[in-house]
């Protein structure tokens, strides 16, 4: 069943609530994380997909870019798995770009969901800004920063001043939002990425892995969540010598 109430907020992201709790974009004509379990999804594509959490032990410090923050589930669950298995003294930097960020009821009510991440939930909420615009910077905690930078990704991710170790791309569906996807957007990915960074992403559509690989990443396939075909993930590796 689809909600009747739905938001315009100050987004211009029009929702509706489908199946309860559920958000679904009208502009975009998708729902925001996978119908099966979007939490274990971000598990499975994100963060396995990524090395993680096993890469963050071997530093100090390690940085995450994400391509749509959404709902926030995927930081909620990385933050979760961080606390349970950061390096001492590590700091965890979660960066993400957001055309259309939400307001703080409907992430809320999206995360809700899950109680496995309702300390993440509850943090998250209670530091949200009334109405994001800008660059927001949350300190989730001592060892957890969250920055997120709204705007257009094409215009956003080239200004960003320090790579990433890892890249959450979780735009809308190919299908519905190609502009996540363009081969500029994947040659600023790559340009943000730390040398032996990676990229995991749920989209396996042939101009994705296409852009991906004309950028420079090394680009491999793996089985999908919840019995999608495939998945896409790979590296930034130096250039072989000569």
């Amino acid at each position: 069943m689809t909600d009747p109430i739905s938001n315009d907020g100050a987004s211009g992201n029009r929702l509706e609530w489908r199946e309860g709790d559920m958000p679904y974009s009208t502009a975009f004509g998708d729902h925001f994380y996978c119908q099966t379990d979007g939490r274990l999804e971000c598990a499975y594509v994100f963060m396995d997909g990524n090395g993680l959490p096993a890469r963050w032990q071997d530093g100090q410090d390690f940085r995450i870019g994400e391509l749509g923050f959404g709902t926030g589930l995927n930081l909620c669950e990385t933050w979760r798995q961080w606390k349970l298995s950061r390096p001492a003294g590590g700091h965890l930097h979660f960066t993400s770009f957001e055309l259309y960020p939400m307001q703080r009821d409907e992430i809320d009510r999206a995360l809700a969901h899950w109680p496995e991440i309702d300390a993440e939930r509850q943090g998250l909420v209670d530091l949200w800004p009334d109405a994001p615009e800008g660059i927001v910077t949350l300190e989730l905690d001592g060892s957890t920063t969250l920055t997120i930078v709204c705007g257009s990704a094409m215009d956003t991710v080239p200004a960003v001043p320090v790579p990433f170790d890892a890249w959450y791309l979780d735009g809308f569906a190919p299908s519905r939002n190609p502009d996540m996807w363009s081969p500029e957007l994947m040659a600023d990915v790559f340009a943000k990425t730390a040398e032996g960074g990676s990229f995991a992403t749920y989209a396996a559509a042939g101009f994705v892995r296409r852009n991906l690989a004309a950028a420079g990443f090394e680009v491999r396939r793996r089985p999908g969540f919840a019995g999608k075909r495939e998945m896409l993930f790979g590296t930034k590796t130096s250039p072989s010598a000569a």
